[in-house]
């Protein structure tokens, strides 16, 4: 029975742990488990059938990280074919040996991260990490594995760069699984519903959770998932938090705990179950046994209208949407200057001013016919959500523009537009069908715009119809009726809102307009928009391109909002109301506006991201203030304040990289002033950094670099995959206090207890943090580390406390 059928009926169970079992069977600290496949295969081969006994109807290859990174170049035995191929062919052996006789299970290709953050918080090129994942999926193809896995998944942006290299190289079924922490989101701060919107938008097959978390704090995450995902639903939980007993590395959830919480998550909507780190083939005989029985939830098809950026999602439908317009140069002399003279400050400047005004999306036009628009238009969708978190609308009518940028898009995009004619449609709907989306439909065809109301009607139900020959659902078409300037024809505003009441009534469609455009070659125009935009309000407009700008439409927004029971306690209205008295900006974004009241130009800079602005004030900064001034009452401010939104989880990870990036260049002229004035900067104390024996996974001790770069400490990191020996050599002769250790992985923290204890025995000194998804506090202090830094900017604050 195919996999996706099997999944429909009944429940399907994954496999579990490999790293920690291997450990078991005598996998030596740093050696790579992906080379066991060739070196020690009946040791996997015996692993495998563990798990095929318990019942486990999906195995995973041993693959996870048999990518290029690790298997390439002359330093290299074995190519990326040659473990997936052996790996493959350690599953079948297993099922030969089985004493199942079901005959079912399906062989998963089993795909991890790379281990390396992508541009622009890292330096790993979009398309060059599609590439190396294709190498593996080309693989699994060749020979012949079942479905792909792509688990462990900690960014949005990489798990859509493994998606697409899955999707265009296979017709295979593709799962997806990230590692959400307890704060319910990702590394890099997606949470559930973005990753939902983003997967179903690139139309995997199945979607969920795994690692990182125990059983008990994936509940609630389940229940999100059951709510926005017609998805099957996967979840494959670490037997709890890990420890050390006997110099064996153990995990705190015992199989009967385990299985019990099991039996409330698949209640709670789960689909397909398993296991993760910690979890040997006692733990999935022992979920098959209690969960066999239990009656699993329908997979029901949701109708939550989406768009998400890579940190979260914005909801069609509920209440209306504002998308801010400004970044558009119709009409607009000092934007069309800015495009040509290829001014992205510009565009980011007008981006950063619409989120402080409370919009929820922002529409990015950059068309101008003397331009390269493809090229621009990709440059500002990669800097504007370097800096900023909102969803965007991708606007051109340029057919490759739209691909690349719903390409490199790190979310699910609103895409504007697609019309009636059958031109738009078959070029609109399948990158839509591709890359997901919610696309903006105009109700215009071959034969122009209908005057009437019943004209543009027929033209919705064409779009509808057309979209689902393409399988595209109704929620993700959002009908945009036309406002037409009342300048020319006093009756089409009448047409407009007519044609917008009856998508909502005859439909149950979403709709959205660009409001300004009703009241064009009129004075005053805030008067007319301001008015319309009520009018449609009460029609039940879902979405509005507008000028957050405009204090009419502002003002009618937040006073509908409350009106209408979507503003509780009126808050967001008393917020605004209050700010338009005292000529203040409603600041809605981050908590961080009190923090900046008073706070100088370089400050909102670095806080903001702004690499552009940070140049040129501290340039100019530095003709009136010393260095050690703008260090200190600047920079490290700045930064302290974005470390503290970090920590509260209202600021996100490229969001934190972004302000260093910013600090960067500040810190960048005040080196080049003090090495004219035959001065040095002055750095605090050494601290070494470097991933452990056996890990590629860098990303972690790289954040750590940036930010203590940035807070002027003089860090030498080794890089990954180090040899503990060279560690402690670096440590000895350098006279470093501070050492910084991660690990990502199970198989990899014996690595990093070798280290220490080598570095208590040769620089008993010098003070030793460590990080990574693997660890914990207790994990730590029983490694004998000084401290465990969940976070970069709690490693900061460490190696402050040492000052």
């Amino acid at each position: 029975m195919n996999i996706l059928e099997k999944i429909k009926k009944e429940l399907v169970y994954f496999d579990g742990a490999q790293g920690s079992v291997l450990q078991e069977m005598g996998l030596k600290p740093g050696e790579l488990p992906e080379l066991w496949n060739i070196t020690n295969s009946q040791k996997i081969v015996e692993l495998h059938k563990g798990y095929l006994d318990a019942g486990s109807n999906i195995i995973l290859t041993n693959t996870f990280g048999a990518n290029s990174f690790k298997f390439s170049g002359e330093d290299n035995e074995y190519s990326v074919d040659e473990i997936v191929s052996a790996a493959v062919d350690n599953v079948r052996k297993a099922i030969e040996l089985t004493d199942r006789k079901d005959n079912d299970h399906y062989i998963a290709l089993d795909i991890g991260p790379t281990g390396k953050l992508l541009k622009p918080m890292g330096d790993l090129d979009f398309e060059d990490a599609v590439s190396v994942f294709k190498e593996m999926v080309d693989s699994g193809v060749k020979n012949k594995v079942d479905l792909i896995v792509i688990e462990t998944m900690n960014d949005s942006y990489e798990t859509k760069a493994a998606v697409l290299a899955a999707k265009e190289n296979s017709k295979l079924p593709v799962f997806v699984t990230n590692v959400y922490d307890e704060s319910k989101s990702l590394m890099t701060g997606a949470d559930p519903i973005s990753m939902v919107a983003m997967l179903e938008g690139l139309r995997v097959d199945a979607v969920g959770m795994n690692c990182s978390l125990g059983p008990a704090q994936m509940v609630d995450i389940v229940k999100i998932f059951n709510e926005y995902s017609s998805l099957p639903i996967i979840v494959n939980p670490n037997a709890g938090l890990p420890h050390s007993e006997n110099g064996k590395t153990v995990y705190d959830v015992d199989v009967e705990e385990f299985s019990d919480i099991m039996v409330e998550i698949v209640k709670s909507g789960a689909r397909i179950i398993g296991g993760c780190c910690g979890t040997t083939p006692k733990y999935i005989e022992k979920i098959i046994e209690k969960t066999k029985d239990v009656e699993v939830k329908e997979i029901t098809k949701k109708n939550n209208s989406l768009i998400s950026s890579y940190t979260h999602a914005v909801e069609f439908g509920k209440r209306p949407v504002l998308i801010g317009e400004r970044i558009n140069p119709t009409g607009k002399k000092k934007f069309k200057e800015a495009l040509r003279n290829y001014d992205i400050n510009y565009i980011l400047n007008e981006a950063v001013k619409q989120e402080e005004l409370g919009v929820e999306a922002l529409d990015v036009n950059v068309g101008l016919p003397e331009i390269d628009e493809v090229e621009m238009m990709v440059e500002s969708i990669q800097e504007i959500q370097a800096i900023i978190d909102l969803p965007l609308q991708i606007d051109t009518s340029d057919y490759i523009a739209l691909e690349r940028a719903m390409r490199i898009y790190n979310g699910k995009p609103m895409v504007n537009s697609v019309n009636g004619k059958k031109e738009s449609m078959d070029a609109i709907f399948p990158l839509v069908a591709k890359y997901g989306g919610l696309v903006v439909a105009l109700t215009l065809d071959e034969n122009g715009i209908p005057e009437d109301v019943e004209g543009r009607i027929k033209i919705v139900e064409k779009i509808y119809n057309c979209a689902k020959s393409y399988g595209i659902d109704k929620k993700d078409i959002i009908i945009d009726s036309l406002a037409m300037t009342i300048s020319a024809d006093t009756k089409s505003a009448l047409a407009t809102l007519g044609t917008l009441e009856r998508v909502k009534k005859d439909f149950g469609g979403i709709t959205s307009l660009g409001v300004s455009n009703i009241s064009f070659g009129l004075p005053n125009r805030d008067f007319i928009n301001g008015t319309f935009f009520a009018m449609a309000l009460e029609k039940g407009l879902d979405a509005a391109i507008m000028n957050p700008n405009s204090h009419e439409m502002m003002k009618t927004y937040y006073a509908f909002n409350a009106l209408s029971n979507y503003d509780p306690q009126c808050s967001k209205y008393i917020e605004f109301a209050s700010n338009i008295e005292t000529g203040n900006v409603v600041s809605i974004k981050n908590n961080i506006g009190s923090k900046l009241e008073g706070s100088s130009n370089l400050q909102e800079a670095i806080i903001k991201g702004l690499k552009e602005q940070a140049n040129i004030i501290s340039k100019e900064l530095l003709k009136e203030k010393t260095p050690l001034e703008i260090i200190d009452k600047e920079i490290v401010p700045a930064l302290d304040i974005v470390g503290d939104g970090f920590e509260k989880k209202t600021l996100f990870l490229p969001q934190l990289l972004m302000s260093a990036e910013a600090a960067k260049e500040a810190f960048e002229n005040i080196k080049i002033h003090l090495e004219k004035e035959g001065k040095e900067s002055q750095k605090k104390y050494k601290i070494v950094l470097a991933t452990v024996k056996g890990d590629i996974h860098d990303i972690g001790k790289n954040i750590v670099k940036v930010l203590l770069e940035n807070y002027g400490y003089d860090v030498i990191d080794l890089g990954r995959d180090i040899e503990p020996e060279l560690i402690v050599k670096t440590v000895v002769e350098k006279q470093v206090p501070l050492v910084g250790l991660s690990a990502l992985m199970t198989t990899t923290v014996p690595a990093m207890e070798e280290t220490i204890k080598l570095l208590r025995k040769e620089s008993p000194s010098s003070k030793v943090m460590v990080g990574g998804a693997v660890l914990t506090p207790e994990y730590a202090e029983m490694i004998k580390a000084d401290f465990y830094g969940k976070d970069a900017m709690e490693s900061v604050r460490y190696a402050e406390s040492l000052l």
